[in-house]
């Protein structure tokens, strides 16, 4: 298993593989670069759609993530758990979909 939790804060953590964790980053990163773009665009006062443009590729980019991140999360974490006997991780996968879909 390669989770664990922290003693410090009490939270779970995952360790990833070093691809999966550069693929998140870099993600992450262009999403965040996304962000100061649209910030750039409403201090300088740009048009009202070219904006709300750039926000749904941030939404977008955001989904792109999640799927992502999920997909991953279902073949090691669930499966791993779901063989382990730890049947309440479907519960956690469900509610977990259901704030993805809100």
């Amino acid at each position: 298993m390669d989770r664990e939790s922290c003693s410090a804060c009490n939270c779970r953590m995952k360790h990833r593989e070093k691809s999966e964790y550069k693929d998140l980053i870099k993600r992450l990163n262009r999403i965040e670069g996304q962000v100061r773009g649209v910030r750039k665009m409403v201090e300088e006062d740009r048009y009202c759609v070219d904006i709300l443009t750039q926000v749904a590729a941030i939404h977008s980019a955001l989904n792109s993530f999640n799927k992502v991140l999920l997909a991953e999360h279902i073949r090691s974490c669930v499966v791993d758990d779901i063989r382990a006997g730890k049947d309440e991780t479907v519960d956690e996968l469900c509610a977990a979909l259901q704030k993805l879909m809100k």
